[in-house]
């Protein structure tokens, strides 16, 4: 299952990255993202059988994300209302490009 998603990156202090979708139907499972650098996008492979395609993303998430081996994702529930979101998983994804 390949669709495209809404997302936000967030960058801390120690310039580690953390990315934030809402939750897909499956629970995630060996996940994976594979960053396409020319193109400004990357494929998020949450488990064997869904992955999202990240475009658009930002310059400055590939630099932050040079050094590391792996991206924290958090999932929300998509809610109408924003401060109702709660996180349905939290989980580390290797990073391969």
């Amino acid at each position: 299952m390949d669709k495209s998603a809404t997302y936000d990156f967030v960058v801390n202090d120690e310039d580690e990255v953390m990315l934030l979708l809402y939750a897909g139907e499956n629970k995630p499972a060996d996940a994976k993202i594979v960053l396409d650098v020319e193109n400004n996008s990357a494929e998020l492979f949450r488990n064997e059988n869904e992955s999202i395609v990240l475009d658009g993303v930002p310059d400055n998430i590939f630099d932050s994300l040079a050094d590391a081996d792996k991206l924290l994702v958090c999932e929300l529930s998509n809610t109408e209302n924003e401060e109702d979101s709660k996180i349905v998983y939290a989980y580390e994804a290797d990073i391969e490009d």
